[in-house]
């Protein structure tokens, strides 16, 4: 090779004008990787930081309503949707504070909390939790037929039987004994459920349905 025939001193000089032409670009990609590793550890902390915020503030409303402190819990609620709305805390803590008002007979302030969580939770699981919730609030208040709706999108899914449990409820206030019975069926039909199975094989046979000893459920006379 070509190299091989120079001199101690050419090579040196040669590795001199690299450095002279590479300098900057090799410096630079150092200054970048450590700006970019400061970044992303900085990022990090910040992250575990305002999880950590989070979190105490909705220990401070389970606290508040723990202790029956519906002021109190309604300010860290309001602290903790102003700095973290988006957060999957901000949804429970909305979630808890609507259990406190159904506890206190507020019906159309959890009612409102709830529909909040519906139409903003990421988490699917607590919009679900948030819609079977919100569907027992509206049978309560007589829209039986927007808890139906409103549970559609669950009946598939792993909040299923319960989701069938409820819709029979509201499909039962409205004297649908018929649709009742279908939905109370379906709900005991599916595998893994997590619903009392005694209360909704008397809520089946209260509407015709038949419980067979051998747990096939029988939606008709």
């Amino acid at each position: 090779m070509a190299d091989e025939n120079l001199s101690d001193n050419e090579r040196e000089e040669l590795l001199r004008q690299w450095w002279r032409d590479n300098w900057a670009w090799i410096v630079g990609g150092v200054i970048l990787g450590v700006g970019l590793l400061i970044g992303w550890n900085y990022w990090g902390s910040h992250k575990q930081r305002q999880a950590e915020s989070a979190g105490q503030l909705y220990s401070d409303i389970e606290a508040a309503v723990a202790a029956g402190d519906a002021t109190k819990a309604q300010e860290k609620l309001d602290a903790l949707i102003g700095d973290f709305d988006s957060s999957a805390y901000a949804q429970q803590g909305r979630l808890l504070l609507a259990k406190s008002h159904v506890e206190a007979a507020k019906f159309a302030e959890a009612e409102s909390l709830l529909r909040t969580v519906v139409d903003k939770s990421k988490d699917e699981e607590l919009g679900a939790v948030a819609k079977l919730r919100l569907a027992r609030l509206l049978i309560q208040d007589g829209k039986h037929d927007d808890a139906v709706k409103l549970l559609e999108p669950l009946t598939a899914g792993a909040f299923g039987a319960q989701a069938r449990e409820i819709r029979g409820d509201a499909l039962f206030a409205k004297g649908d004994a018929e649709g009742a019975r279908a939905e109370y069926a379906a709900a005991l039909a599916e595998a893994d459920v997590q619903i009392d199975r005694q209360i909704v094989e008397l809520k089946l046979q209260d509407v015709g349905g038949v419980v067979p000893a051998s747990g096939a459920v029988q939606g008709t006379l």
